[in-house]
């Protein structure tokens, strides 16, 4: 049924019974979205869901379950799932989902070259990364500060080196993936190579050959594993642990990182031939405060991304909000701008034509999460009295409570009007989940 959904709504589905299955395809083929039944023969979706997203972050994952968990939807909502739906599973409900991804496919086909505007030290950064694109072979390091936007440069030169061929980008950020796992997630592994290693592993070298394999945060690999990262760079050629013979890598290499390797060599954390070898081709990203002219059009684009994200229409910002953007030193840089739109949209009321913006982040600079604002109810619903809570922590709970009677249960509804992310009410109905069954009553 889910696949003649699929089908109808323009997709071409690759159904596969078990986690074994689905795992040795998503090992051949690039796929735009993976749904996934949380019960299978041979294991979990749930787990399955964590290395997939490990090795395909671009990939929208839709979790179907005919037994809900409060706290897996939320740990799996933290970790970058995109919806989770339950059993039965309605047909609206899976049609209306399909329709939000293939929003965010649309948007992501262009996605980077928007980033890049008019200004003279942004037309430049263009340029570099079209020159980069003509040599696959040539390795490229781009720096900057945190927020800065490597991650979509790095995007960019990948649509400009293959144009619309449907080719893999395997972005890995090395900070999340434990030192003593790190060789194996990259290059492999073959049966009994070490504890555990009970079949062949591939690498996500493996998963990016052809296409480009993007290591966020390159500072943070192991020393122990930078002399194979060095030959592998040097030979375009890797071994995968516990093998015997080499493989070749055909695609692109690109590295990013916040930090000075030159320091991080100095300090004695960096092998200074492999800084060598990465710093072939260097591309660095100015700050967002270097380019206060591009602020407004950056808001704009970002508010009519965010604006798809939460399924609203997109309110416009006022002449005054603009000039405190621009004024704004943004030591986040775009991704502190972006969580600042985000914010200000979800305390927005969608019926305002004119963006609320929070200006609480702008003063100290610290980009500071959303927070709840509560108003005393009128007719305040009872708190359980097996709960022993504080004036602050009943009013929000009576909030919470009225807010999801008004949305029927729906948590993105409901996180709207709270002014909230749908992440942050989910974790406040994993701290009081009585509220989620009262909801649905």
């Amino acid at each position: 049924m889910v696949a003649g959904v699929v089908r109808r709504e323009g997709g071409e589905p690759t159904v596969c019974g078990t986690i074994a299955a689905a795992r040795a395809a998503s090992e051949k083929t690039a796929f735009d979205v993976v749904l996934l039944d949380n019960h299978l023969p041979d294991g979990k979706g749930y787990d399955f869901f964590t290395q997939f997203a490990r090795r395909h972050p671009d990939a929208p994952a839709i979790m179907i379950t005919g037994v809900p968990d409060l706290g897996e939807a939320v740990t799996l909502t933290r970790n970058g799932l995109f919806d989770y739906l339950t059993k039965p599973l309605a047909v609206d409900a899976l049609v209306a989902c399909l329709h939000r991804v293939k929003l965010r496919l649309a948007h992501r086909a262009g996605e980077g070259l928007e980033f890049f505007g008019e200004s003279a030290v942004m037309r430049a950064v263009r340029q570099q990364l079209q020159q980069a694109a003509r040599h696959i072979s040539s390795t490229v390091l781009i720096t900057g500060e945190t927020g800065a936007g490597k991650d979509v440069a790095a995007r960019a030169l990948h649509k400009f080196t293959f144009g619309e061929k449907a080719v893999p980008f395997i972005a890995v950020n090395c900070a999340a993936i434990p030192a003593d796992m790190f060789e194996a997630e990259l290059f492999g592994a073959e049966r009994g190579a070490y504890t555990g290693a009970d079949k062949r592993r591939p690498g996500l070298v493996s998963a990016a050959q052809d296409g480009t394999l993007f290591l966020d945060e390159v500072a943070e690999v192991p020393l122990a594993v930078q002399a194979k990262l060095l030959r592998f760079l040097e030979d375009r050629e890797f071994r995968a642990l516990g093998a015997t013979e080499s493989q070749s890598f055909n695609g692109r290499f690109v590295a990013a990182t916040n930090k000075s390797l030159a320091d991080e060599a100095k300090a004695g954390r960096f092998r200074e031939d492999l800084l060598f070898r990465l710093d072939v081709f260097a591309v660095e990203l100015p700050p967002l405060r270097q380019r206060r002219d591009e602020i407004a059009g950056l808001a704009e684009l970002l508010l009519g991304q965010l604006a798809r994200k939460y399924e609203r229409a997109k309110p416009m910002l006022k002449p005054e909000d603009v000039a405190s953007l621009t004024a704004h030193d943004f030591p986040g840089n775009v991704r502190e701008l972006r969580n600042i739109l985000e914010r200000s949209l979800l305390k927005t009321s969608e019926e305002s034509p004119w963006l609320t913006l929070d200006r609480k982040g702008m003063a100290s600079g610290t980009g500071a999460p959303a927070t709840l604002v509560v108003a005393p109810a009128a007719s305040a619903a009872p708190v359980p009295p097996n709960r022993s809570l504080s004036p602050l922590e009943a009013q929000e709970y009576r909030m919470i409570q009225q807010t999801l009677a008004e949305t029927n249960g729906g948590i993105r509804r409901a996180a709207a009007k709270l002014g909230l992310s749908p992440q942050a009410l989910l974790r406040r109905l994993e701290k009081w989940p009585e509220l989620r069954s009262s909801s649905a009553s």
